[in-house]
Order: structure tokens, then sequence, then C-alpha cells
């Protein structure tokens, strides 16, 4: 009941601390003969990895991940998958000034209060190092999605806004995500980051970001109402990500202002097949996937972690100024992209089995 774990069928549990040993996951559920090695699940390691820019944090981790159950001879037992990738730079001197002070803004102040003990450094169990296992499980999931699917399936994310600073979606190009430091489909867009976050950074702040992540060829009929909708499940999944203060699927919070006439996706026939001339709805109606791409957007705040001292208070109940010292993202949200990819991945993973438990095998779109 401690809430390590999410999925049903397709299950993950993760452990590990940010200045522990090492972090790791257990995949339960994973399908067997599913071809699997560590170079497919490292590729989307590399891309949320630590040090890849001066945008993110300079801590210095490979992030290397070892395979130690449940794939023999390159392929998927169907036991329980357990992966592992050991931490290396760890900096725990940075904290010793704060170790009895909450840092506004993080959750030194609750989890001391849940618990009545705390793992202060570098934010422990809270921190975002633990999302490193999220990606790791993501890359499995892919592959089973690819194999189920096939090659019209995809899960792409990108970062469309950093501060006040939004893309110019006439411009978006996939192409161009992997290409910038931003994981931005808009290279214009992410000049003028690059900038923006030099100078926050110099302020001594942070900066928050949107990042969308659009799932493309995913089937119709996915998702169990009432309590078990797509839409529900992809927003408490993107909500378990560190930072993020809120979620939407399709239009959003902007389909407040849409007339209904605008709001509705209207339906035609080509091909003897149901197409949708626009996607408001993101891909899921009644909690269930209608066959369109699956767009969910979600908000990232700004680092916590900033040299600005912050007003606060310490554990003997005194009130104290709090600078956090260390090595920090200006801006986590640029990290969260294939954070954010991966957790797409596991739930429509789960969705796809948990359909096929009940009603047979799935119809490819």
């Amino acid at each position: 009941m401690a809430s390590n774990s999410f999925g049903e069928v397709f299950r993950v549990t993760t452990w590990g601390e940010s200045h522990g040993p090492a972090i790791g996951c257990v995949i339960d559920g994973a399908p067997p003969r599913i071809a699997l090695s560590e170079g497919d699940i490292q590729h989307d390691l590399d891309r949320r990895r630590p040090g890849t820019s001066r945008h993110t944090t300079q801590r210095r981790e490979p992030d290397a991940v070892e395979i130690l159950s449940g794939v023999f001879e390159g392929e998927t037992t169907g036991t329980p998958i357990s992966l592992v990738i050991h931490n290396e730079d760890q900096r725990s001197k940075d904290y010793g000034e704060i170790k009895d002070r909450y840092r506004p803004g993080h959750a030194d102040y609750t989890y001391d209060a849940k618990y009545g003990i705390r793992d202060y450094r570098g934010g422990g169990r809270s921190s975002a190092r633990e999302t490193a296992m999220r990606v790791a499980a993501g890359a499995v999931a892919r592959k089973v999605l690819s194999r189920r699917l096939g090659n019209a399936f995809s899960v792409r994310g990108a970062l469309v806004q950093v501060g006040p600073h939004a893309i110019d979606r006439e411009r978006w190009d996939w192409d161009q995500v992997d290409k910038n430091d931003f994981f931005s489909p808009d290279p214009v867009a992410a000049e003028g980051w690059a900038d923006f976050l030099d100078q926050v950074r110099k302020d001594g702040s942070s900066a928050g970001a949107v990042v969308e992540v659009v799932a493309a060829g995913v089937p119709a009929g996915l998702g169990e109402p009432i309590y078990g909708k797509l839409d529900g499940d992809l927003a408490a999944a993107m909500m378990s990500i560190n930072a993020v203060k809120g979620v939407e699927i399709g239009a959003g919070f902007a389909a407040a202002a849409m007339p209904g006439h605008s709001s509705s996706d209207p339906m035609r026939i080509e091909g003897g097949k149901p197409v949708f001339l626009s996607n408001h709805a993101g891909g899921v109606l009644g909690g269930i996937s209608s066959g369109q791409d699956v767009v969910v957007r979600f908000v990232v705040k700004p680092t916590s972690s900033i040299l600005t001292p912050r007003p606060s208070i310490d554990r003997f109940g005194a009130e104290v100024e709090v600078i956090t010292k260390g090595r920090h993202d200006p801006c986590v949200g640029i990290r969260a992209v294939p954070v954010g990819e991966a957790m797409m991945a596991c739930v429509l993973l789960d969705h796809l089995m948990r359909h096929e438990a009940q009603n047979g095998p799935i119809d490819r779109p």
C-alpha cells in the first residue's frame, strides 16, 4: 500500500534514492519471447540522462542499466524483469546545511510530517532521479507495443513551452526534436530558450515548462469505463512525475472557450473506415481510445532548488532562510520529455493487456 508501483497487468515497481548506492525497478507482466537487451533500454535512458547540456543539472551519471532477471538468451521469459542503475556521482555534502531545514517547494516538510524521517540528500526518494527507472520501464513497454501494434505505433514527446515562451505550432517539425538541447519541435523557439535559461541561471532562479506527448497508431477500444478510463490513468501517470502540477488531454482547458459545434470531433467514412475531422478530444472518448492520436500535455513547475534565499522553517520550528546548493536543473521540464513518453507507453501497454484479457486480440489501426 506504499504506492511505489503502478499498472495492473503490466506493473512497474521502482525503488531507490537519489544519493543511495543504486536505483532500480521490477517489471511484472511483460510477455515472454520479446527480444530485449540493455542496449534497447539504454537509448531511452541516454535521452533523459543528466549533464548532457548546460541547461540541465551537471551531475554526471552514466545511467548504465543492468538487467538482473527476466531475460534469457536475449528474450524476455515472462517472469519479473529486474533492472538496476548504480549511482556514481552523488555529492551528499552539498546538502549538509539543509538537513534540518525545509526547502520551499520541495517535499522535505511533507515527508517529515508523514514518516518522521527523511533522506535529505538530494531529496531522497522524492528526487526526480527516480524517473530514470520509469524511462527504463517505458523502453520495455515500447518494445512490447511495437511487437503488438506494428510499425505504425509510436510515442513521441516534445517541449512546447519554457517559462512564458511557447513554440510556434506552425513551425512544428518532429525531426527537430532530437537536434537541439530542449526536445523542441521548433528550432527557433529552442534558440530563444537557450538565452532565456542562461539569464534565469544567472539570476539564481529557475523556470517551468510544458511537455506534450503524442501516441500514434493506438487502436480504438483501449480504456475501461467508468473508473479505469484511459485518459484518467494517463492523467494520474503524468501527475505522478516529479514537479508536475497540471495535465490536459487533447484541447484540455482550451475546450472551455470552444462552442459545442467546434469542440466535438466530426466523423466521416473513408475507405470503409471511420475517420475524424479533428482531434480536440485527444484520442479518447468516454475514457476509451478512438483510434486517433492520443495527445497529453503536462506542466512542470519551476525547479524549487535555487540559489536565491527563500524564507522557511527548520524541523525544530525556527524561522530560517534557505539557499539550495548543489547541481540542479534550471528547468526540470526539459528532461521530463522522455519521462512523459515512458509513462504514456506504460499506460498504453497496461490497457492493451487489460483489454485483451477481457476481449481477446485487438485489431490494429
